[in-house]
């Protein structure tokens, strides 16, 4: 009921109240199925997704700002929906995001669309399955259809605004976000918790860049971790053969060359790289669940509907 508060000079208001208190009432009887109560639940919660896309509609205080484009690759696990909760909940305090998110999988996953529904932001979701040929290598070039099939789409959709590339298993800063906003070609950052190293990043000597530190330099002109940089649409566009390569250890490097970047193209971030907005947390994974849910004492009891979000393994 409170969703609607202020609202009810709004045509049709009323009758939205007047719902919602129904669907509350609904959820709350006792004798209702689980299933039949998930399903009212979620109708309840579409209609205060509903009023909330409504209200950011009408609200024109940032259009003046350039858009950030959000790549994340993304494939069905336990943790996916949680990670991408934590990557949804940063992205909903920044003005002018678009969320693309591009799957590994030939079908449409219900669980992440209906997640991108819930957070009200702007967001598309992709089917970028990795090639077959990939998929039997010792070292599978992870993530890179997924990122290509989203810069694939920025080229179709967009004219302005900045990408980046925001792996869901990382933790972000606001602050990234404003940083990054107004690239005019590349723009570069550190990226914390790396692995080895404590720390990815540009080193700078009074604001000039002498070189890279990174756990692995492996000859790479631009040893760079993926959420550690974000390109212009506009310097994008006019590159229509940059590429993400299908080169593991390289997918970062193999891009920002062929986008033909130079030192001079970039801009560092970040108080000039002396502060961390992102790391790489990476969740840990985990083991196979008991599969004492599906125990018929459970029968009619709302572990029904959770058992289909917690992708039990088979037994």
């Amino acid at each position: 009921m409170r969703a609607c508060v202020g609202q009810q000079a709004v045509g049709g208001a009323v009758v939205v109240v007047v719902v919602m208190g129904g669907l509350w009432w609904a959820t709350s009887q006792p004798t209702a199925p689980p299933e039949c109560r998930a399903s009212l639940a979620s109708l309840r919660d579409t209609l205060v997704r509903a009023i909330r896309e409504e209200a950011q509609r009408k609200d024109t205080t940032h259009l003046h700002l350039p858009t950030i484009y959000v790549i994340t690759p993304t494939y069905a696990r336990p943790e996916q929906i949680p990670e991408l909760t934590r990557l949804g909940q940063t992205l909903m305090g920044v003005p002018r995001v678009h969320w693309v998110v591009a799957e590994d999988a030939h079908a449409t996953n219900m669980r992440v669309v209906t997640y991108l529904k819930h957070t009200a932001l702007p967001h598309t979701y992709l089917l970028t399955p990795m090639p077959e040929e990939y998929r039997n290598q010792t070292m599978q070039p992870k993530g890179v259809a997924n990122r290509n099939g989203g810069l694939a789409w920025v080229r179709a959709q967009a004219t302005e605004g900045v990408v980046f590339f925001a792996d869901d298993d990382n933790a972000y800063d606001l602050r990234l976000f404003e940083e990054m906003r107004y690239t005019s070609r590349v723009s570069m950052w550190p990226v914390g918790l790396i692995s080895g190293s404590g720390v990815s990043s540009p080193v700078l000597r009074n604001g000039r860049l002498v070189g890279w530190y990174d756990a692995w330099i492996g000859g790479r002109t631009f040893p760079v971790d993926m959420a550690g940089f974000a390109v212009s649409v506009e310097f994008l566009l006019q590159r229509p053969d940059a590429t993400m390569p299908f080169k593991p250890g390289h997918e970062e490097d193999g891009f920002l060359k062929s986008l033909g970047t130079k030192p001079s193209d970039i801009e560092f971030k970040a108080a000039e790289c002396t502060q961390i907005y992102v790391w790489h947390t990476q969740t840990r994974k985990n083991r196979p669940y008991s599969r004492q849910i599906l125990s018929p004492k459970f029968d009619g009891t709302n572990l029904r509907v959770l058992q289909k979000d917690i992708m039990l393994q088979p037994g």
